[in-house]
């Protein structure tokens, strides 16, 4: 038999055994990528085209965690395991990297930021102390890299609040930060009042610029609070769809919609449904 349908045939095995593990997920993947024989869409991609369904598929996960749907959770971990394999097969194709190169990049850093682990440093030390110690192993490893600012390699990809706490925190630890919760919330009431009272006479630039100044104080707080700012909006928008569907179906159950009711009635729904979930 020929090198290539010998290759092909144990290729075909690979893929269509359902025991193969990651050495099937990857061949599958090169095989969705062969320029020849592959996928048209998944061979026009590239790691632009793909990074959106990588942050996606992340945040999916979190959202599957959230609900406590362990029985999507499987799904949705192999859906954000593909995006690695999916870039590695690029990087591999463009010379880049590989995805074993890859495996061992964050094997080694695991390894080099638990020394208390994997070296010979004591273990007899608090959850934050390790936090510390983490941070300060991180900006050794930012120092090798010639990230020379504090605010150096904060992803310019995480979410706008996600990051603007990044930002915070990496300032916080040069000095650069409010000592008190209440100074932040004086400062947001300082920007809200800036932006209501100007509001007549800014520009559309000028209001775009205001808000994203009162998000970015609102984020300082969470950080001061030691709260995840994504999470917790996630928690209200859950909540605000939770309610709303109690309001809609209220309001179904007079054979009406929405939009055949009003503000004020809509109001009172919401005030019942909010009551009923606190009584509960």
């Amino acid at each position: 038999m020929p090198d290539d349908h010998r290759e092909q045939s144990a290729s075909d095995r690979l893929v269509h055994d359902p025991n193969g593990g990651m050495a099937r997920l990857r061949e599958i993947m090169r095989r969705l990528r062969d320029p020849e024989t592959g996928c048209p869409w998944d061979i026009e991609q590239d790691f632009a085209s793909i990074a959106p369904y990588t942050i996606e598929e992340a945040y999916e996960v979190a959202d599957a965690i959230e609900r406590e749907a362990w029985d999507e959770l499987e799904g949705e971990l192999g859906d954000l395991l593909l995006q690695s394999v999916y870039h590695g097969q690029m990087g591999e194709e463009a010379g880049l990297f590989t995805f074993d190169s890859v495996v061992k990049a964050i094997a080694d850093k695991m390894v080099a930021r638990h020394p208390h682990v994997f070296g010979d440093e004591s273990r007899d030390k608090s959850a934050e102390q390790q936090t510390v110690d983490w941070e300060k192993i991180k900006a050794a490893e930012r120092a090798g890299r010639a990230e020379k600012g504090v605010l150096d390699g904060v992803a310019a990809g995480l979410p706008a609040l996600l990051r603007a706490v990044k930002l915070q925190k990496r300032a916080a630890r040069v000095g650069f930060d409010w000592p008190s919760t209440a100074q932040v919330l004086d400062k947001i009431v300082e920007e809200a009042h800036e932006l209501v009272e100007a509001r007549e006479t800014m520009t559309e630039a000028e209001t775009f610029e205001e808000f994203g100044d009162l998000l970015f104080v609102i984020a300082n707080l969470a950080r001061h609070l030691q709260v995840d700012p994504e999470a917790a909006l996630r928690a209200a928008n859950a909540k605000f769809i939770r309610r709303f569907r109690s309001i809609e179906a209220a309001l179904a159950e007079q054979g009406k919609r929405p939009e055949d009711s009003d503000l004020a009635e809509m109001d009172a729904l919401w005030d019942a449904a909010k009551a009923a979930e606190k009584a509960g």
